[in-house]
């Protein structure tokens, strides 16, 4: 850990930020000297190239950030690495494009930018190579020692140990403390590997904390240097979910995230109306054809419109194309669909698995009650019984539902208790790191999902 600005920060963090500038400005240096071998010290110097490629270089770095590439959590996973790094490479390309257009002479002149693109492509994604190596050595490694026992505790400490990318060595856990299980011996066998082993992080796991949490040997660590957390963050780093079971209410209170600021909502706003109005032209010449698949299929109406719970708790309707008999819960009411669902029509089970039947929720985006992207909506009978089953399952409703959402991409279709749950638990990690970058992925997810048919019901 290095200590700036009062602040500690990993060290490998810091390596992959200042790295990764690096490249950026050499990238876009390079390809101004390759591109204008005569020109190339004017460009730089006296038409200001290098303050304009620092500028560039500051733009590429925030949208990396945006896209949770300095996000040690999703460091492991190889494809989403590249797919993101992709995204940040296109929405660069397309803004130097667009300002190019408009204002020439702010970007890199002479097909500069071009070059310096194609050089940032290959040196970017051999630079995430060869960190995601490095990371992997001793000296880039944080010491963490789990301080408590127990099932969750055993989880994060194989989690800590299979996610090696996360730069993260377990020096030990409390699991390992011979003897009984008392204060002393916890605040001994903590300080011993603390002292010994130059701990960087004490995660705390105690399901029951009462009587063996050594608080003033954690404080005087804090004090120290040493960061102090709750098992419940690593644990939704590792997974992709926040766990409901032993989440604390002062969790919910401290944790980062959870925060919308009123331009972050109006971003979101207007790439959810740019998606919708997108999708609702590209889906214009299927809905005659859908339309007659579902008039021919079965009678009744093409349009099945239902109630919703939405944001802080407001009712709005909710509409699909008709995928069910008419009658479908005249005998058991408002019920969820089961695998092979006899209610299901023919042209309906066509519909679910490519998804279409959900076009007409386009329009709930576009009149402000769903974004694309967030919390899948459920009926007002199934919040109120979940609501009393499944803790915290209220804080879901805090942004507006959506057509699609981290559960959907993640989970499977649930239509049980214990799949409301689990799906929560994701929709809390959703509603926690939201961003323009995690909406942007799950949209991309969701259509390698549709289009390998999985995940319908």
């Amino acid at each position: 850990m290095i200590r700036l600005f009062k602040v500690y920060f990993p060290l490998r963090a810091l390596v992959l930020l200042v790295g990764e500038g690096l490249i950026v400005w050499t990238s876009f240096v390079l390809g101004t000297m390759l591109q204008n071998r005569e020109d190339s010290w004017l460009l730089l110097n006296v038409e200001h190239g290098y303050l304009k490629i620092l500028a560039v270089t500051g733009v590429a770095l925030l949208f990396s950030y945006w896209f949770d590439l300095y996000d040690s959590s999703s460091l492991g996973a190889k494809w989403d690495q590249i797919l993101r790094l992709l995204l940040v490479l296109g929405f660069l390309a397309l803004i130097l494009a667009a300002v190019g257009f408009i204002y020439p002479s702010v970007v890199p002149g002479n097909g500069s930018a071009l070059a310096g693109l194609i050089i940032l492509t290959f040196t970017l994604l051999g630079w995430r190579a060869a960190y995601s190596w490095m990371v992997k050595q001793p000296f880039l490694r944080e010491r963490v020692y789990v301080l408590g026992t127990g099932e969750r505790a055993q989880r994060l400490v194989r989690g800590l140990r299979e996610h090696s990318a996360l730069g993260i060595e377990v020096v030990g856990w409390t699991g390992d403390v011979e003897g009984e299980l008392t204060r002393d011996t916890v605040a001994s066998h903590l300080l011993g590997l603390a002292r010994g082993r130059g701990v960087h992080r004490v995660i705390v796991a105690m399901p029951d904390r009462r009587g063996t949490l050594p608080v003033e040997e954690l404080l005087d660590l804090r004090l120290g240097g040493v960061k102090v957390e709750e098992a419940t963050s690593w644990l939704e780093r590792i997974s992709g979910r926040i766990e409901v079971e032993q989440l604390y209410p002062s969790w919910l209170i401290f944790a980062e995230g959870f925060r919308f600021s009123g331009f972050v909502r109006l971003v979101r706003r207007a790439l959810n109306v740019s998606v919708a109005l997108a999708g609702t032209v590209i889906s214009l010449p299927l809905l005659p054809f859908i339309v007659l698949a579902v008039k021919l299929d079965s009678s009744g109406p093409v349009l099945y419109r239902q109630q919703r719970v939405g944001r802080r708790g407001r009712i709005f309707y909710c509409y699909k194309f008709r995928t069910m008999r008419v009658d479908a819960e005249a005998d058991t009411g408002a019920t969820w669909a089961l695998d092979d669902d006899p209610r299901i029509t023919r042209a309906g089970k066509f519909l679910r698995v490519s998804r279409l039947d959900e076009i007409p929720q386009l329009w709930c985006v576009l009149k402000g009650d769903m974004h694309f992207v967030g919390p899948r909506p459920e009926r007002p009978e199934f919040v109120e019984w979940l609501s009393r089953d499944i803790p915290y399952y209220g804080v879901r409703h805090v942004v507006r539902p959506g057509i699609t959402g981290w559960a959907q991409v993640q989970y499977k279709y649930g239509n049980t208790l214990e799949d409301a749950r689990e799906k929560l638990q994701y929709d809390l990690f959703y509603i926690k790191n939201a961003s323009l970058g995690l909406d942007l992925l799950i949209m991309f997810q969701t259509i390698k999902i549709v289009l390998l048919g999985r995940g319908a019901q």
